[in-house]
């Protein structure tokens, strides 16, 4: 079986907003991000169980603020205490997840098409994200991520650059719409285009 995208219907590529006499490297680019293996892992509080001597593609879970572990194909967010959101691009991590994680310390749940993600990359990323997000962005850094709200909508953010020019959004997928109508009109100022 295969999944329909979140934005399927909704997200357009092409330029839009203020960006005539614009070069491609001036304008947000707004995508969406599809196809990933996204499982929320908690660990109960009757676990015994040591999480720094646990490894998911070569990652461990650290119980750390704010934090992500990640590599090439695989980021493990912090959601909050003994809470992580593991978004990766190889699906066979839910096999790895499920031999290493056993169902009497963990509670794992597939929720790769529950969410949206939106992915926005441009110089004026920081500026579109404090349009809707109460938070303070000058103390986040690459790999660094929070969760919060978007114009109400409740949403993860993942810094994925040094500059925050490059996050990704996790929102639920009933607020999937909402969401990207929000994002791209708060985009329309700088200009963007959807890829």
């Amino acid at each position: 079986m295969s999944s329909i995208s979140a934005l399927k219907n909704i997200h357009i590529k092409g330029l839009f907003g203020d960006h005539e006499e614009k070069n491609d490297n001036e304008l947000l680019k707004v995508s969406e991000l599809k196809d990933f293996l996204i499982i929320q892992i908690v660990k109960y509080k009757s676990s015994l169980t040591v999480i720094e001597n646990i490894k998911i593609d070569n990652l461990s879970l650290k119980n750390e603020a704010l934090n992500i572990n990640c590599n090439t194909n695989t980021r493990i967010l912090w959601n909050g205490p003994n809470n992580w959101l593991l978004v990766s691009s190889k699906k066979e991590t839910l096999k790895e997840i499920n031999e290493k994680l056993l169902e009497a310390d963990f509670a794992i749940t597939d929720v790769s098409h529950s969410r949206a993600i939106i992915q926005i990359d441009g110089k004026n990323t920081k500026e579109i994200l404090k349009k809707g997000c109460p938070f303070n962005f000058n103390e986040l850094k690459k790999d660094t991520c929070l969760n919060s709200t978007y114009n109400g909508m409740s949403v993860t953010i993942d810094i994925t650059d040094d500059n925050q020019e490059k996050v990704r959004i996790f929102t639920l997928r009933s607020f999937g719409e909402s969401f990207y109508h929000s994002i791209t009109d708060a985009c329309l100022e700088f200009g963007y285009k959807g890829i």
